[in-house]
Protein backbone atom coordinates (compact mmCIF):
# COMPACT_ATOMS: atom_id res chain seq x y z
CA UNK A 1 0.00 0.00 0.00
CA UNK A 2 1.32 3.44 -0.85
CA UNK A 3 1.45 5.79 2.12
CA UNK A 4 1.76 9.58 2.24
CA UNK A 5 4.12 11.24 4.67
CA UNK A 6 2.38 13.51 7.16
CA UNK A 7 3.52 16.16 9.60
CA UNK A 8 2.92 14.62 13.01
CA UNK A 9 4.83 13.93 16.19
CA UNK A 10 3.53 10.33 16.34
CA UNK A 11 2.64 9.30 12.77
CA UNK A 12 5.15 9.00 9.92
CA UNK A 13 2.82 8.11 7.03
CA UNK A 14 -0.77 7.13 6.21
CA UNK A 15 -2.19 5.03 3.38
CA UNK A 16 -5.68 3.92 2.41
CA UNK A 17 -7.24 1.30 0.14
CA UNK A 18 -10.80 2.33 -0.68
CA UNK A 19 -11.67 -1.05 -2.23
CA UNK A 20 -11.00 -2.94 1.01
CA UNK A 21 -11.56 0.02 3.38
CA UNK A 22 -8.13 -0.61 4.90
CA UNK A 23 -6.24 2.20 6.58
CA UNK A 24 -2.50 1.73 7.06
CA UNK A 25 -0.49 3.84 9.48
CA UNK A 26 3.26 3.90 9.98
CA UNK A 27 4.17 5.30 13.37
CA UNK A 28 7.32 7.28 14.19
CA UNK A 29 8.56 4.41 16.36
CA UNK A 30 8.66 2.22 13.22
CA UNK A 31 5.62 -0.02 13.63
CA UNK A 32 2.99 -0.30 10.89
CA UNK A 33 -0.65 -1.16 11.58
CA UNK A 34 -3.62 -1.80 9.32
CA UNK A 35 -7.14 -0.89 10.43
CA UNK A 36 -10.12 -2.61 8.81
CA UNK A 37 -13.60 -1.42 7.86
CA UNK A 38 -12.56 2.25 7.90
CA UNK A 39 -14.90 4.37 5.74
CA UNK A 40 -13.30 6.64 3.16
CA UNK A 41 -14.86 9.62 4.93
CA UNK A 42 -12.94 8.69 8.10
CA UNK A 43 -9.69 8.53 6.12
CA UNK A 44 -10.43 11.93 4.57
CA UNK A 45 -11.14 13.41 8.00
CA UNK A 46 -7.87 11.97 9.36
CA UNK A 47 -5.88 13.41 6.47
CA UNK A 48 -7.58 16.80 6.87
CA UNK A 49 -7.22 16.95 10.65
CA UNK A 50 -5.10 19.66 12.24
CA UNK A 51 -3.51 16.96 14.40
CA UNK A 52 -3.30 13.51 12.78
CA UNK A 53 -2.18 11.93 16.06
CA UNK A 54 -5.05 13.36 18.09
CA UNK A 55 -7.62 12.47 15.43
CA UNK A 56 -6.27 8.92 15.31
CA UNK A 57 -6.36 8.56 19.11
CA UNK A 58 -9.93 9.86 19.44
CA UNK A 59 -11.59 8.42 16.32
CA UNK A 60 -9.74 5.36 15.04
CA UNK A 61 -7.71 3.64 17.76
CA UNK A 62 -9.82 0.98 19.47
CA UNK A 63 -12.77 1.60 17.13
CA UNK A 64 -11.66 -0.54 14.19
CA UNK A 65 -10.11 -3.98 13.99
CA UNK A 66 -6.37 -3.83 13.51
CA UNK A 67 -3.32 -5.93 12.74
CA UNK A 68 0.33 -5.11 13.29
CA UNK A 69 2.06 -5.49 9.91
CA UNK A 70 5.61 -4.72 11.02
Amino acid sequence: MIRQSVTSSTIESIGYDAKTQTLEIEFKKGSVYQYYGVPESEYAALMGAESHGSYFAHNIKGRYGDTKVS
